[in-house]
């Protein structure tokens, strides 16, 4: 199993000391975490997009790239890159771009995202939600095929048959993202793309029939789904000490859900609520590594799953607890992780 991390790069408020860091500064400390997760021999590092207020990064690839010069092996992906209100032809452009400086590490999740705020900020019309990822994917996935381009237009103009350079290294690995919508996984299985699904609430089996979806997808359109990855991201936390990585992480992922949960007509989250979120069949993946070791091992009996991703900074963590909480998870739970699998597959 590949193992990884994934960050939005939040701009929030310490929850301790309402301090917000300065831009460059947390783009800063991202880059010793991805610097971090590559030298404890994590797999894959992702970042998301977004364009608000609480969070840094509306351009993934630029800080892909200036990743790829500091970093010698880890996967460098976005997570996710929102496709719907984006230009395919500058995605790849850019993601292939990453894909040279790294030496063919790059790659492209991408996904409809979970906030609206980039469609009318590039001009789009939300109505027009499902038809522009549709078509939008359907562009990038041509473009990674064939160096020159025939496209009869939609939403976005026509293409007469023209090259998009730079081209990467290899082709670039292109994933879906999905929150729970089964139509998703349906459409990344008959693509024969990998799918990562997002369980950021709720006990983890109800999202068990997805993969089902997916893989029966894949069948019915000729594909071994054996040969299709599945990866599993999930938000948490690791520290030395169970109760601490649980005292540290709630108070920004507190703040965080609220924050967007009233934006959304949600309520507040309840420190009992949190904690039973802890327990091995909640959604969060907050503990000490032994704990984290048996959730990862529970999650693989229900997904089968490939790739796993933890979200560490669902708010503002001190710096120094998340390189710790990194450093925990490349060098202890990663280890044991593959081990176990090791065993169970003889």
């Amino acid at each position: 199993m590949e193992i990884g991390i994934c960050t939005f790069v939040e701009a929030t408020p310490d929850p301790q000391t309402g301090a917000v860091l300065s831009g460059s500064k947390r783009l800063k400390n991202l880059m010793e975490e991805i610097e971090l997760a590559d030298s404890v021999g994590l797999d894959v590092f992702g970042i998301g997009e977004h364009h608000r207020p609480d969070y840094i990064v509306s351009s993934p690839a630029v800080v892909l790239a200036a990743a790829a010069a500091r970093t010698k092996r880890i996967k460098l992906t976005s997570a996710v890159t929102v496709l719907s209100s984006d230009d395919p032809v500058r995605v790849f452009q850019q993601f292939a771009t990453v894909d040279l400086l790294s030496e063919g590490r790059a790659e492209i999740m991408a996904g409809r995202g979970s906030f609206i705020e980039s469609f009318p900020l590039f001009g789009y019309d939300l109505s027009d939600y499902d038809r522009l990822f549709s078509e939008n994917l359907d562009l990038l996935l041509r473009i990674r095929g064939q160096e020159k381009v025939t496209w009869p237009g939609g939403l976005r103009p026509a293409i007469p048959g023209l090259g998009v350079y730079p081209r990467p290294e290899r082709e670039l690995p292109v994933w879906i993202a999905v929150g729970g919508t089964p139509q998703s996984a349906v459409r990344a299985g008959a693509l024969a793309l990998p799918m990562m699904i997002a369980i950021i609430g709720g006990q983890p089996e109800r999202f068990g029939p997805l993969v089902d979806l997916y893989r029966e997808a894949a069948r019915r359109a000729g594909v071994d789904p054996t040969r299709l990855a599945v990866g599993v991201n999930t938000h948490g936390f690791i520290a030395d000490d169970a109760r601490e990585a649980a005292d540290v992480f709630f108070p920004p992922y507190a703040e965080t859900m609220g924050r967007i949960g009233r934006e959304r007509g949600w309520s507040g989250l309840s420190r009992s609520a949190y904690d039973a979120a802890l327990d091995l069949r909640g959604h969060l993946m907050v503990g000490d590594p032994d704990q984290i070791v048996e959730k990862i091992l529970f999650h693989h009996r229900i997904f089968g799953h490939d790739r796993f991703l933890m979200q560490m900074s669902v708010g503002t963590v001190p710096h120094e607890r998340m390189l710790r909480s990194i450093e925990l998870l490349g060098t202890v739970v990663a280890p044991r992780v593959r081990a176990a699998l090791a065993e169970r597959s003889y």
